[in-house]
């Protein structure tokens, strides 16, 4: 394989960290808004599980917890999974419940070919995973 830039092949770990953290703040973000619309969001009636603000809430806990892992590099595949799930549930619900899932189905797609690729690629550098 020939590389246009041999000489940068050494900072290939942190592809993987920029992808975990950009990930984690994009989980992140999604929880803020999440909290912050908890009223509003409250009040959109659901499938399954009906309305009520403890909705939002959970979605902005959940999505937090995904964000603080992905960004610390804790348990990073697992994490992963749960942020493609994530991602998954953002891209088919958004067009039945648009006012729930602020990213575009474009950008959820893309988080959750993000999140797919850290599951095989791992952590990156500067993360707590250990390979067992």
């Amino acid at each position: 394989m020939l590389a246009l830039f041999p000489e940068i092949l050494f900072l290939s770990p942190l592809s993987s960290t920029l992808l975990r953290i950009a990930a984690g703040v994009v989980f992140l973000l999604l929880a803020w808004t999440h909290y912050e619309k908890r009223e509003e969001l409250g009040r959109i009636d659901f499938l399954v599980v009906g309305r009520g603000t403890w909705i939002p809430v959970v979605a902005s806990l959940i999505e937090f917890v995904i964000g603080l892992g992905l960004i610390g590099g804790i348990y990073t595949q697992a994490f992963a999974i749960l942020g493609a799930l994530g991602a998954m549930k953002a891209f088919i619900w958004k067009r039945h419940y648009s006012a729930f899932f602020p990213i575009s189905r474009t950008a959820s797609a893309l988080l959750f070919v993000i999140c797919l690729s850290l599951l095989v690629t791992g952590p990156g550098a500067f993360a707590f995973d250990l390979p067992l």
